[in-house]
């Protein structure tokens, strides 16, 4: 049936159910899906490896709209190509509350959305890390098993976000040769025409960066078709120019940036049924022209079937571990080498860095995970997450390290892109002080559910002369300030492994671990039931009398907790010591035992950092000790002398507490 349609009319049927949905509502953004429909129908009808009945097939080609304002041609396609979750009823709901069809695409697979997409070049960057994702899986299954493509159609607005040159340069140095981007070029922005901010010659910067560079007429749909093909014999990313004109189909507002987002009217979709003979009702495709729609979303049926007869014909192990992964299941007994080393920390009374602590069981999860993949930009020797990793590398797609270089945008976005596609646990590491630069993933993670592990050394004024610059002392609000993100920051090295534990465990959202980089003293001597699992625990109660205040701390603060829980204890004060390794897990827990934690007497918290969030837990007559603003550089010692963080500043506390 596709054959004998002229695929431009299959191309209008994008247009016209992005119109109505667009002028029903009364606001959208139509200029991508009108501009990019004949470039999407190339792609979706005669290159994209996909099965609509079975929308999470684990070697299906991956599909990302990073332009995800133009969520209408997304929803368009997918209902078209046969997905049951896109109905045409959903579309006529576009942009309402409870309607899958929301103004920017939300992450949900089994609809055909492989990630949520707005924040502008977040999108390729995932179809980046999906891009590694595959590479590596193919080399541990083989190409009969994993052998995919990951295609992503982007806009000017993403190539000029700073995170696509980071994630530009990484592909191209990794030669991810099945990573496509389809660049809509249509000149065009929101404030008006490209070269009012814009000047470069963006195929000359993609060849520079190592990538095939194809260009081509975006409405041309055999051009697009041919240069699509192309791609498949090229070991180097390809990106696509595809010349379109914003809004195409639009009398008067066709490449302009009205196009854009501009509102709709009836008399301006009747004026472009007219104009691109077109004379169907609103939210109706012809039954010829659906057909061939439905038939293209069918094209990869033969290969379907004979990839399911080649996973029913692996050998036994291989296939458990393959079903294994495409469950998003860990490994049997994962956790028993963090146990273990979390019982030999308490037995030894383990002091030493936090960076070493973090690198050591990071080891230890990557030895009993084989799909964990780790990575670190430009600090391997800083934060010791590499040890006996070997690389991934373009000559070796079974390493298990990624060298990102000094690109904290393109590691946080492209491991949610890895977590996203399946089959492999992403983690990272960089100093806590640049966490910000991740932060647009951290919030996508968070938003979308993803299992991905951030880690962070260099937590607090404790690392010393390096200075201001890179102490962080308001980072850990803004981290706890994002819902569905767990903020782990353990006290010394048998919570740590508590701490790791947890977030492996945890698959409905992303995690951060926060190490410091000076020594952690221990202050766990036992390691049995894991006591972080509750995000705060009473340490060390008070002894042989009622409490006369409650310390409460997290990371290497515990340990100065502890100190002058002993100077009080010398004078007959009696101080219960609360550690606070993850604050949204304590919020998790019932109320009574929030309150035998906390308790009735005067409490004080204890961190590196700022107040803000600590008022929840100390109330509003509590102390803080920590930091009011910036640090300084200086030695470590004289630091945390300077800033008034000691065990002395914290007794003097509990007894100002206990004269009032």
């Amino acid at each position: 049936m596709q054959g004998t349609i002229d695929p431009r009319r299959m191309a209008h049927a994008i247009r016209f159910l992005a119109m109505d949905a667009c002028e029903r509502v009364g606001e959208g953004h139509p200029g991508t899906p009108l501009g990019a429909a004949d470039l999407a129908t190339a792609l979706l009808t005669r290159h994209l490896k996909h099965n609509p009945a079975d929308p999470t097939w684990f070697d299906r080609d991956r599909f990302v709209l990073s332009a995800g304002h133009g969520s209408m041609l997304l929803y368009a396609l997918l209902h078209l190509s046969g997905y049951a979750g896109m109905p045409i009823e959903a579309l006529r709901t576009f942009r309402e509350l409870g309607s899958p069809c929301e103004g920017h695409p939300e992450y949900c697979p089994s609809h055909g959305i492989e990630v949520t997409t707005g924040p502008l070049g977040q999108g390729i960057a995932n179809a980046a890390g999906m891009a590694v994702a595959e590479a590596f899986l193919s080399a541990q299954f083989g190409p009969g098993i994993v052998d995919h493509r990951c295609w992503s159609i982007v806009g000017d607005g993403c190539l000029q976000e700073g995170v696509s040159q980071e994630v530009a340069s990484l592909a191209g140095h990794l030669r991810l040769g099945k990573l496509c981007w389809l660049w809509d070029d249509n000149r065009m922005t929101d404030d008006g025409a490209i070269g009012i901010a814009q000047s470069e010659d963006m195929p000359a910067r993609f060849r520079a960066a190592n990538w095939q560079v194809l260009e081509v007429d975006g409405h041309d749909i055999e051009a697009v078709d041919a240069a699509l093909a192309l791609t498949r014999h090229d070991p180097r990313p390809s990106f696509v120019a595809c010349r379109t004109l914003i809004g195409r189909g639009l009398p008067g507002v066709e490449d302009t940036r009205a196009a854009h987002s501009g509102r709709l009217t009836r008399a301006l979709t009747d004026a472009a049924r007219r104009a691109l003979n077109w004379p169907h009702p609103p939210f109706t495709v012809p039954e010829d022209v659906g057909a061939a729609w439905r038939a293209a979303g069918r094209r990869s049926l033969p290969e379907y079937q004979a990839w399911q007869a080649r996973v029913a014909a692996l050998p036994a192990e291989q296939r458990r571990r393959l079903d294994r992964l495409r469950d998003g299941r860990l490994p049997e007994g994962w956790q028993d080498g963090l146990r273990t080393y979390a019982r030999k920390a308490a037995e030894q009374g383990l002091t030493q860095h936090g960076w070493k602590t973090c690198g050591e069981i990071v080891d230890l999860a990557a030895a009993a995970i084989p799909e964990m993949l780790a990575g670190a930009p430009d600090l391997e020797a800083a934060t010791q997450h590499k040890r006996r990793l070997p690389a991934f590398t373009a000559e070796d797609r079974g390493g298990r390290y990624l060298h990102y270089g000094v690109r904290e945008h393109a590691m946080g976005s492209m491991m949610n892109g890895m977590a996203a596609h399946g089959g492999v646990v992403p983690s990272g590491v960089t100093y806590l002080v640049f966490s910000d630069y991740e932060r647009p993933a951290f919030r996508m993670a968070a938003m979308m559910g993803l299992p991905v592990l951030f880690a962070f050394t260099h937590d607090s004024i404790g690392i010393g002369r390096n200075g201001p610059t890179h102490q962080p002392v308001e980072y850990l609000a803004a981290l706890r300030a994002i819902p569905n993100l767990l903020v782990f920051r353990p006290a010394d090295a048998v919570e740590a492994a508590e701490c790791w534990e947890l977030a492996i465990a945890h698959r409905t959202g992303p995690s951060c671990l926060v190490f410091a980089r000076q020594p952690q003293d221990a202050v766990r001597q036992e390691a049995g039931d894991i006591r972080s699992a509750r995000g705060a625990y009473v340490l060390a109660e008070a002894e042989n009398a009622p409490r006369a205040a409650t310390i409460l701390a997290t990371g290497t603060e515990v340990a100065l907790a502890m100190q002058a829980r002993a100077l009080l204890a010398a004078e007959g004060i009696a101080v219960a010591v609360v550690s606070m390794p993850c604050w949204a897990l304590f919020e998790r827990q019932d109320r009574a035992y929030r309150a035998t934690v906390l308790g009735i007497a005067p409490r004080i918290g204890v961190e590196a950092a700022v107040r803000l969030g600590w008022d929840r837990w100390i109330g509003p007559e509590g102390s803080f000790i920590g930091m009011s603003g910036f640090g300084a550089s200086g030695a470590e010692a004289d630091l945390w002398r300077h800033f008034d963080i000691t065990a002395e500043t914290i007794a003097n506390a509990v007894r100002k507490q206990c004269q009032q």
